[in-house]
């Protein structure tokens, strides 16, 4: 998933390869290493999303997530305004929240 290693460079993860594993020769990857690509887990996970969503707040923006909608908007000159908002299916918050980091990164 291209849109889990986009995040991944956002938050400054290593995305490392097999051909990487390879020519280190060591069979085992530590977080601390970095993550394989397929191993990423930001589209099906609250755990790895979340703080992602912060890291964007930490930036000045207001992430809100309601129901399947979220919006993203930026605090300027005391006012705020809205970067842009997503809408999901009403059974997938997971997922819209996980569309809108993407559009947000992009």
């Amino acid at each position: 998933m291209k849109n889990n290693k986009l995040i991944a460079e956002f938050m400054e993860i290593n995305v490392v390869t097999l051909d990487n594993v390879r020519k280190n020769k060591n069979p085992y990857i530590s977080s601390e290493d970095g993550y394989l690509e397929d191993d990423l887990k930001y589209h099906c996970s609250w755990d790895w999303l979340m703080p992602v969503v912060e890291k964007i707040e930490n930036f000045g923006y207001e992430f809100i997530i309601v129901e399947s909608r979220c919006y993203v908007k930026h605090n300027t000159d005391h006012s705020i305004e809205e970067v842009f908002h997503m809408e999901g299916d009403v059974c997938s918050k997971l997922k819209t929240t996980y569309e809108a980091v993407v559009e947000f990164i992009n």
